[in-house]
């Protein structure tokens, strides 16, 4: 539990300057270091600031305050940075450790974002004044308590809702998570025209035509993982999209997704050149028939694509292919045993570990196989430089 006086003890300027002093040394070093004030604080500080480096740059760079679970809980920068959303004024019910309300600044105007934790109010504004943000008002309050005693009109409303319950479990679905969107949404159509919700990277990308109607859906991954999943209800006509950062994006009216078809299995995999591994922002949208529609051959939905030329823009790592074996594990491992393979499964039902006790193989190394489903039979495809 983080509280006021944690912070007060982390803003004194002699622990400050310990931290600034301090920032590349290891944090068990720090802990042990008599010369060093508060030395047990310093060096929590100095572990939660080193982890943020990638994921918050511009926090770590002022030595922000990073209280445990709000970082744990918080929006990389790069995510934040990328919503769709600008206008005069935004309100943000879910304002945590303010990386959402930091990059909305840089979009809107006016921002008021909401923290129920006056300890975490604090921290957010103390921040806020560190990265030179002057166009945030952080208000101590709950969303429910704000909306309901509020009347002023927003051009946009952002979530992130709080998916930790109370003994600290993880939670999916928005009726369970803290403000309860789903029960709040009539008034929060009523105090803002647009409204974003951040949800879980495992949330169903089906859900939300159920429970709120036309609304735009996206998935973003970054580096090969699914990141977050985005709502947009704010009237334009509804999409699917995914979005790779960094890499690309792709998208599709609502509407068409039950246009695409997986193809039927080949017999013959040998007038394949390539293998595409869709990106997972992709598969988690269900849009990996749509986007390779026309440039390769999906045969499930989770699994791999096979091209007869190498595609070209697509959302996801192209390989040529090597050899092609049935998976006969016997016959497999007469050929691998002893051998190191760095293992790729898509729709597979084997774990690494499994498939590489199978084979009597190492994992890691320089080779390539893909180990997935083509039709009913399972295959491991040698990938190769493309």
């Amino acid at each position: 539990m983080f509280t006021l006086q944690d912070l007060e003890l982390l803003l004194s300027e002699d622990v400050r300057r310990a931290i600034d002093a301090n920032i590349d040394r290891r944090p068990t070093d720090i802990a042990l270091d008599g010369r060093v004030p508060s030395a047990a604080a310093v060096a929590t500080q100095v572990k939660r600031l080193q982890r943020a480096a990638a994921k918050l740059p511009s926090y770590y760079a002022v030595r922000a305050v990073l209280p445990p679970r709000a970082y744990e809980q918080s929006s990389s920068e790069e995510c934040a940075a990328r919503k769709r959303l600008s206008g005069g004024s935004v309100l943000d019910l879910t304002c945590g450790l303010g990386v959402d309300a930091a990059a909305l600044a840089r979009r809107f105007e006016r921002v008021v974002t909401l923290e129920r934790d006056e300890t975490l109010a604090a921290v957010a504004r103390h921040n806020l004044r560190l990265l030179g943000v002057e166009n945030v008002e952080v208000v101590c309050a709950s969303a429910e308590e704000y909306v309901a005693r509020h009347n002023e009109h927003f051009d946009w409303c952002f979530a992130d809702p709080d998916r930790r319950g109370e003994r600290g479990e993880k939670l999916v679905r928005l009726e369970d998570c803290s403000p309860n969107v789903v029960e709040m949404m009539p008034a929060l159509r009523r105090i803002a025209e647009r409204i974003c919700i951040k949800c879980s990277p495992l949330f169903d990308t089906a859900e939300p035509q159920r429970l709120f109607g036309d609304c735009s859906v996206e998935t973003v991954s970054i580096g090969g993982e699914c990141k977050e999943v985005n709502i947009y209800i704010d009237g334009e006509p509804p999409v699917v999209a995914a979005e790779a950062v960094g890499i690309g994006r792709f998208e599709v009216e609502a509407s068409r997704i039950g246009e695409y078809r997986l193809a039927e299995p080949p017999e013959d995999l040998s007038e394949y050149g390539y293998v595409v591994l869709p990106d997972v922002a992709l598969q988690h949208s269900r849009l990996t028939c749509a986007a390779l529609s026309g440039v390769a051959e999906l045969y499930s939905w989770t699994g791999v694509a096979l091209a007869k030329s190498r595609p070209e823009g697509v959302l996801g790592r192209v390989f040529a292919i090597g050899e092609v074996l049935p998976f006969e594990p016997k016959r497999l491992k007469k050929r691998f045993k002893g051998e190191r393979m760095d293992i790729l499964r898509r729709d597979f039902p084997m774990s690494n570990a499994e498939i590489a006790t199978r084979l009597g193989v190492r994992e890691g190394g320089s080779a390539q196989w893909c180990f997935t489903r083509i039709g009913e039979k399972l295959f491991a495809i040698e990938l190769k430089k493309a």
